[in-house]
């Protein structure tokens, strides 16, 4: 799998159309949590494109939130991006967008089901002493996870639909994405505190 450009110009493409601290804090811990399911899941080698496909994976929302996933390939094809970047990041919004593009690769659903589950637990995250996702455990952010309104935007039946799709229980889910995140969280908040 070919991402087409290397980490550096992904990055400006993004910064070319997110400004927001907050969508590019996600961007970056997405791409991160895809770089360490690579290896989880024997894709060593190809933990650079599954992080670009993270990083990118949002490119349109900050300015193009009504043609969420239909407006990406426009933006990812000037970038240069190759066509299964372009199908990764357009299948993350299956079901959700206009773009009805399925998820068929592992990594497509990986990313499918992680997405709207980072957010998540960022949000169990920001509210924990720590603020961070190195001592957190399954059961606070299944606590969370049960009450509707906490992190209302973080929608359950994509992350449910996503575990069924990767034939994985939700605490299994949950339970690498917060491996994941740990692995990135230092690498992040660097990353931020740069751009202030």
């Amino acid at each position: 799998m070919e991402a087409n450009i290397n980490r550096q110009q992904a990055w400006d493409l993004l910064r070319q159309y997110n400004k927001d601290p907050f969508h590019l804090q996600h961007a970056l811990t997405v791409e991160g949590v895809m770089r360490w399911f690579a290896t989880d899941q024997g894709f060593a080698g190809q933990e650079d494109f599954w992080g670009i496909v993270g990083l990118l994976h949002d490119i349109d929302f900050e300015q193009y939130p009504e043609q969420h996933c239909a407006k990406a390939p426009e933006l990812l094809r000037a970038g240069g991006c190759g066509e299964e970047l372009i199908h990764a990041v357009c299948a993350h919004g299956y079901g959700l967008t206009s773009i009805n593009v399925k998820p068929e690769h592992l990594m497509e659903k990986i990313l499918y089901a992680a997405d709207e589950l980072t957010g998540l637990i960022w949000a169990v995250a920001i509210i924990r002493p720590s603020k961070s996702v190195m001592d957190m455990e399954v059961k606070s952010v299944k606590k969370k996870y049960k009450a509707p309104a906490f992190a209302a935007g973080c929608s359950r039946p994509v992350i449910e639909n996503g575990a069924a799709m990767l034939g994985w229980e939700l605490d299994v889910l949950i339970e690498k994405t917060i491996l994941a995140m740990r692995s990135c969280e230092a690498e992040v908040n660097v990353a931020m505190a740069a751009l202030k």
